[in-house]
């Protein structure tokens, strides 16, 4: 009997040890397992498992099977997840700073890409500890272009057309130069060009790519209009609860996943290019009308941008302009 209950004591300790022993965080993540974003997501959750010696495993729930894209950042702030990706130009109304990136032409190119996140970041680091979170790591998508299904010559050929809008910035193009808005989230992309439910939108080749465009849609337009980058950000308090040297690695796994999914940007937007290209679809430079009616819409939503962050806002095109 007394060989039973010590027995019984062992293995509920042990069972205890397990229980604490290894940590599991849930990261839904709105973009296929095949894109470069996730690919980034997957090894920065190996990198942190092998780091912890297993002590915090990170499963990645891509392409919106967890939550769609919209509901990630609040699952994350409830506590629904611990962690998780999220596209920071969908949350601009809820805080301007947050759109940053999404205003066109103000960084449009990968070094101005990085050049806005140090100055993006520790205003965003502020607002989030406000909501209980932090953020990990932030990485761009390559730079948006003009997918249309015919050609475009000036903004005036997207008059009445209907135009994907996934943010507050690309939903006011819409406005602007008169095509018809409509709300398609990543993962249903082929599908609305497929049926009809949209024919432009302005996204990155990489999007277009994974979502096999050159399928349904004849033509891209290389603006090179803005980098929106896709951030993770992880539940204060979950990250509270891990030993210090779990922290230290996922702090370090998230250096190292900002610094690779850069490079894997770079190297996505030349593959994706040419797998459109392959498929059919005509990349092409916007004509020089087009790049100018762009740049006035560009210069349309930095000034309303500015009106609505205020101070905040000012403070960041400013030291951005440095």
């Amino acid at each position: 009997m007394k060989l039973l209950r010590s027995l019984l004591t062992l293995a509920a300790a042990a069972v205890s040890m397990a229980a604490t022993a290894q940590t599991k965080w849930d990261l839904p993540a709105a973009y296929p397992a095949t894109n470069f974003h996730t690919e980034n997501l997957v090894q920065f959750a190996n990198d942190i498992d092998k780091a912890s010696g297993g002590k915090l495993k990170i499963t990645v729930h891509p392409n919106a099977s967890l939550f769609k894209a919209p509901e990630i950042k609040r699952a994350v702030q409830g506590g629904q997840a611990q962690i998780g990706e999220v596209l920071l130009v969908n949350f601009q109304n809820e805080w301007q700073i947050f759109g940053a990136d999404g205003i066109p032409f103000l960084a449009d190119s990968y070094d101005e890409s990085v050049k806005l996140w140090k100055v993006q970041r520790p205003l965003m680091e502020k607002k989030l500890a406000e909501q209980g979170m932090m953020v990990l790591y932030a990485v761009p998508w390559p730079p948006q272009g003009v997918y249309s299904k015919k050609p475009l010559n000036s903004t005036a050929d997207l008059k009445g057309m209907k135009w994907r809008a996934y943010s507050p910035a690309t939903a006011r193009i819409a406005e602007l130069v008169g095509a018809q808005p409509v709300t398609v989230q990543a993962a249903e992309v082929s599908q609305a060009f497929a049926t009809g439910v949209t024919e432009s939108m302005m996204s990155s080749g990489s999007t277009g790519a994974d979502a096999k465009l050159f399928e349904h849609v004849k033509y891209w337009y290389d603006t090179q209009a803005w980098l929106p980058k896709n951030a993770v950000l992880v539940n204060r308090a979950a990250f509270n609860a891990l030993d210090k040297a779990t922290q230290d690695a996922v702090l370090k796994a998230a250096a190292d996943a900002e610094v690779r999914g850069l490079a894997m940007s770079k190297k996505a937007n030349g593959d994706s290019l040419n797998i459109l290209k392959n498929g059919g679809m005509q990349i092409l430079p916007p004509t020089a009308q087009l790049k100018t009616d762009m740049k006035k819409v560009g210069d349309v939503l930095l000034k309303e941008w500015l009106e609505k962050a205020g101070p905040e806002g000012k403070q960041l095109v400013d030291a951005f302009h440095k």
